[in-house]
């Protein structure tokens, strides 16, 4: 049996008396596609950016390899490094090109001299379809390519783990799809990744383990097939009618 990558235990997050996060634990191993579901602030957000050190859990802990990261004295950039995340709306650097956007990161946290990282920036690039495009900047890209670009240089850092938030909801429908393909064939290639998402049709599909959130804790969580097809929680029943029934 593999030993997890990641591990969150007890985690809690309040802001000021609002409590957002309560006793959340689930286990992430290599090569799962871990999809986060649940009603809009229900919390999926704020626990992937707690997961990500970009918030401070409250209470509770976040195991990396059995290393509580969310201690006291943790390099969050050299972590950040190996669990690199995808945001909802992008966060290119505007000012500079495709390639410089998929270069930066390596060189400055991961001290690669520059050839290293433009052939590394390039595979990557390549991979998600936007190799074609490394001199144009973020303004002349649709947003389908904008959220490729991100996968990208969140690639080139080559992460363990990906952590997306809801990736596809700042796009036009057309462009989800260019952007689900993506993720799809990471995950057939073995990319352990956790996605916040609406697209059930994928966590369906594409996912090994659904976690359910509603108001700040995991209602339900399980394989999909069980969760899509037969859900035990009322709230998870409810949410899950409207897709179930289309």
């Amino acid at each position: 049996m593999n030993e997890p990558i990641l591990e969150v235990r007890h985690l809690s997050k309040s802001f000021g008396a609002n409590v957002v996060l309560r006793d959340i634990d689930f286990t992430v191993s290599p090569g799962d596609v871990t999809t986060v579901i649940g009603p809009s602030g229900s919390g999926k957000s704020t626990l992937l950016r707690c997961i990500n050190l970009l918030e401070t859990p409250t209470a509770g802990e976040v195991l990396f390899h059995g290393q509580n990261v969310a201690a006291r004295g943790v390099d969050s950039t050299a972590y950040r490094s190996k669990v690199g995340m995808v945001f909802q709306s992008f966060n290119l650097f505007n000012n500079m090109t495709v390639l410089e956007n998929c270069t930066v990161g390596q060189k400055k946290v991961l001290k690669r001299d520059g050839e290293a990282a433009r052939q590394n920036a390039m595979r990557y690039l390549e991979q998600v379809g936007m190799a074609p495009y490394i001199n144009a900047r973020p303004r002349q890209l649709s947003g389908g390519q904008k959220q490729r670009v991100a996968i990208a240089r969140a690639l080139a850092m080559e992460p363990e783990v990906l952590l997306f938030d809801e990736p596809t909801s700042a796009l036009d429908p057309e462009m989800v799809g260019e952007v689900l393909n993506v993720m799809q064939d990471l995950a057939r290639r073995g990319m352990t990744m956790i996605v916040v998402t609406h697209e059930m049709a994928f966590a369906r599909d594409v996912s090994n383990h659904v976690v359910f959130m509603a108001d700040g804790v995991i209602a339900e969580e399980g394989d999909p097939a069980q969760v899509f097809s037969a859900p035990k929680n009322p709230r998870t029943q409810e949410f899950l009618s409207r897709f179930r029934n289309a």
